[in-house]
């Protein structure tokens, strides 16, 4: 049997899907244990949550939230966003202090993450976020979950030496040059933040290509942040993260003898849960899976207003039936029997 064919894909996805809270199973199949099916049963949920790295003194934000599902016969792992604008019922939270209230979802991370007077932990927040979206797609737990911050993102994309990509559209960069430099700021938003779009001049272009684009460490980081100009918005951001996180996935496949490398070289840049559950258990339990296992499911939203204001975004109908579908496990039937209700990424 090759290395690729023993290394379990939940170890490949350490570096993958941002890390994908893979982190621990890596370090399991690095040191080769076997490893056991005894601990582990049922479908598997992990979330998965990428955020803006500001440090402990002020409040992370989730930028991306990816929930990987995995049907109890493991035969392959599914991979949905939220819209982080996605209008939710974020729920009480003591830890913080934070009361119950109606907000976007990326903001139940901030609201959940405050320790302090100007202290901030984005641990903590993963719990207020984890059970907001138990709540809107009632999956009934987590069994593991992963922060990884735009840092690591970076490191892990510079330790492969690149990444490449299909460009299935046209994208202008909302925040670089053509040479990776920041572009400059509008006059008027100078010295703070408060401008929503606070850039102006020269702008990094990435173009359409049928053909895979071998991406840098900060092409990859721009490239799948942007959503400005895009005909659908964060949901074609949405789209290029999990295509990215996907690209990860068979690149790493390719040579799973990197794997110790890239996990080092993102270092603390990844929080992780585990689950409660052993290393063993969980590089044992996944050892089947491989990168052609991975099918990433785009999702259809649309603007929520009210009184003519835009609050955000919201789901139609059908994604509440996917979502069933997630927690009953019947994806593959699902995705079968209603064609029309969801997108599988090409």
């Amino acid at each position: 049997m090759s290395r690729s064919a023993k290394t379990p894909l939940w170890a490949r996805l350490a570096v993958t899907l941002g890390c994908l809270l893979l982190l621990l199973p890596a370090l399991v199949a690095r040191a080769g244990h076997a490893g056991s099916r005894a601990e582990i049963d049922g479908p598997l949920n992990m979330l998965l949550v990428g955020i803006d790295p500001r440090g402990s003194h002020t409040i992370p934000l989730a930028d991306t939230i990816v929930v990987a599902h995995v049907p109890a016969d493991r035969s392959r792992v599914y991979l949905f966003s939220l819209p982080r604008d996605l209008v939710v019922q974020i729920p009480a939270f003591a830890a913080s202090g934070s009361p119950a209230q109606r907000a976007k979802i990326n903001a139940a991370m901030a609201l959940g993450s405050r320790t302090g007077p100007a202290s901030f932990s984005p641990a903590q927040g993963f719990q207020l976020l984890s059970q907001t979206v138990r709540e809107v797609t009632g999956i009934p737990k987590f069994d593991a979950g992963a922060i990884i911050n735009f840092g690591g993102f970076t490191k892990l994309v510079a330790a492969m030496g690149g990444v490449k990509m299909v460009i299935d559209q046209d994208v202008a960069s909302e925040h670089r040059k053509p040479d990776g430099s920041p572009r400059d700021r509008l006059p008027e938003c100078q010295g703070h933040h408060r401008c929503l779009r606070p850039y102006t001049g020269e702008q990094k272009i990435y173009h359409r290509s049928d053909k895979p684009v071998r991406l840098s460490a900060w092409e990859a980081l721009d490239y799948v942040r942007q959503r400005y100009g895009l005909p659908r918005s964060d949901y074609d951001r949405q789209r290029h993260q999990r295509q990215f996180l996907t690209a990860v996935a068979k690149r790493v496949s390719r040579d799973p003898a990197e794997l110790p490398r890239l996990v080092a070289a993102v270092g603390d840049s990844l929080t992780l849960v585990d689950g409660g559950h052993s290393l063993t258990a969980w590089a044992g339990e996944l050892q089947g899976l491989r990168a052609r296992h991975v099918t990433a499911i785009d999702l259809p939203g649309s603007a929520l207003f009210e009184n003519g204001r835009y609050l955000g975004e919201q789901y139609p109908d059908g994604v509440r039936q996917f979502f069933a579908a997630v927690v009953e496990d019947r994806v593959a039937r699902f995705l079968l029997d209603h064609p029309g209700h969801v997108n599988i990424d090409e």
